[in-house]
């Protein structure tokens, strides 16, 4: 079984941010945006996969699937039997994410609603 899941951050500018500039207009006024940190990590070995992308609509998260599987399948998981994810969108309702899992030969598992600790391996790992 696979754990996905995605953590939203918030950009930082180059030479700091408010901590060091205050928030001023001018500093508030960048919207720089948020990278979303892509986490897959096998239930058994605990190995992890993770990869920074712009994004997180349902095509995006696919095809980090794909590539996630062929991480795991370099590393000797050949076979992934199941996919278990939390209730966002961008799994729940995208063809794309459903038939990345259906090509794989995984079934699609969600956690429970307001369950986040079901899915506790990548809601925890720590990004450095």
């Amino acid at each position: 079984m696979i754990h996905l899941d995605v953590k939203k951050l918030g950009r930082i500018p180059d030479g700091g941010g408010w901590r060091i500039h205050g928030r001023s207009e001018a500093v508030r006024g960048r919207c720089i945006g948020y990278d979303f940190v892509h986490t897959a990590i096998d239930d058994h070995t605990r190995l992890a996969y993770a990869e920074v992308l712009p994004d997180e609509k349902g095509t995006t998260c696919a095809a980090f699937l794909t590539r996630a599987a062929a991480f795991f399948a370099a590393h000797g998981i050949t076979r992934i039997q199941r996919v278990l994810t939390d209730n966002a969108r961008n799994y729940r309702t995208s063809h794309a994410f459903r038939q990345a899992c259906t090509d794989l030969d995984a079934r699609q598992k969600f956690t429970r609603p307001r369950c986040p600790w079901t899915n506790g391996k990548a809601e925890r790992l720590r990004v450095r």
